[in-house]
């Protein structure tokens, strides 16, 4: 879900995790009554371990204690993005061309929203999925949520 904060905190991490070697795979941010949850999902071409998720960790605790952007206390996880990994910017469809996937639709196109298939390719508007052999074109605009779509899921 995109919100006005959840925009705020990547717009403030994204620049970091590029400084020190990683890319933000995507951020979610689930606010509570009194304590709020901030999950970050990093990757790096060499993989992401635990020492990775600790030193990203230290580093976004220390700015965003200076930043001071959430309103309550919250909780930071760090992680690997997984192998369902969240496909957010172009730059990850263009990366995962020829994987399979599963995207959301923010709105019903002919009463479906969702699409599993082989991602087939990717321009400046969207993209083509291969769903049982029909070719789906679906705009990035359309997209609600993408994600990696491994066999087993």
């Amino acid at each position: 879900m995109v919100t006005p904060l959840r925009e705020k905190l990547i717009a403030l991490t994204e620049p970091l995790l590029g400084q020190l070697g990683y890319e933000l795979v995507d951020l979610e941010y689930a606010p509570g009554r009194a304590h709020a949850l901030l999950r970050i999902f990093i990757d790096r071409t060499a993989g992401v371990g635990l020492d990775d998720c600790e030193r990203v960790s230290r580093e976004v605790s220390a700015l965003l204690d200076v930043e001071d952007p959430v309103p309550t206390g919250y909780t930071l996880e760090v992680s690997s993005p997984g192998l369902d990994r969240v496909l957010r910017k172009p730059a990850h469809f263009q990366r995962f061309v020829g994987e399979r996937v599963r995207v959301e639709l923010r709105n019903p196109r002919d009463g479906r929203r969702r699409y599993t298939g082989r991602l087939a390719a990717l321009n400046d508007e969207g993209i083509e999925l291969n769903v049982d052999g029909a070719m789906v074109a679906v705009s990035f605009a359309e997209i609600g949520r993408a994600r990696l779509a491994p066999l087993w899921s």
